[in-house]
């Protein structure tokens, strides 16, 4: 099989705490969720799973038709590597790994037209929107601010060809109340 979109999912209700001073508890989460969709979304027609630590978000992306992979306890890195490395087991060569607060995701396909690692950045060259890599490769994953910088030189590590698309959709997520302008627009 060739490639396969992960997405780690946050439980809802613990989603988007730095928007507190913009939006109340409910109106996050369903922020978090309504992004979310978008990016599962974004991934067809390729086979979906959303790696998560919540029976919520589980039921949820069942519903969304995406496959669950439940990891609590795990965090971020620990998630999206366990998800990776059970993917690779399926038989997937190439994993997409798209965080799920891409209001402007559209499409993720063509990401997996390159045979090393494509890191979509964030739109200050800081995080790491969007990466995929070869399911075996071993990548270790290093989420956080400066992560962009991180996946870079992991790859090189690795000795994997690096392509890095600076993509404006996908470059642009959701984590404080000023990224909120996109959705205003």
């Amino acid at each position: 099989m060739a490639a396969v979109v992960l997405v780690p999912v946050k439980s809802f209700g613990e989603a988007k705490l730095r928007l507190a001073p913009a939006l109340p508890a409910d109106e996050r989460a369903a922020l978090a969720r309504t992004m979310a969709a978008k990016v599962l979304a974004a991934a067809a027609p390729l086979a979906t799973w959303v790696v998560c630590d919540d029976d919520e978000v589980a039921d949820w992306a069942r519903r969304h038709g995406a496959s669950v992979l439940l990891r609590p306890g795990r965090g971020l890195n620990g998630a999206v590597a366990d998800g990776v490395d059970h993917l690779a087991g399926e038989g997937f060569a190439q994993v997409i790994v798209a965080h799920a607060d891409l209001p402007l995701a559209t499409t993720l396909g063509w990401l997996a037209d390159f045979d090393g690692v494509t890191l979509v950045p964030d739109r200050h060259d800081d995080g790491t929107n969007v990466a995929c890599v070869p399911a075996g490769a071993g990548f270790t994953w290093a989420y956080g601010a400066g992560s962009f910088a991180r996946h870079r030189a992991e790859a090189q590590r690795l000795g994997l060809a690096l392509r890095v698309e600076r993509d404006v959709p996908l470059g642009w997520d959701v984590d404080v109340p000023a990224d909120l302008t996109v959705l205003q627009r």
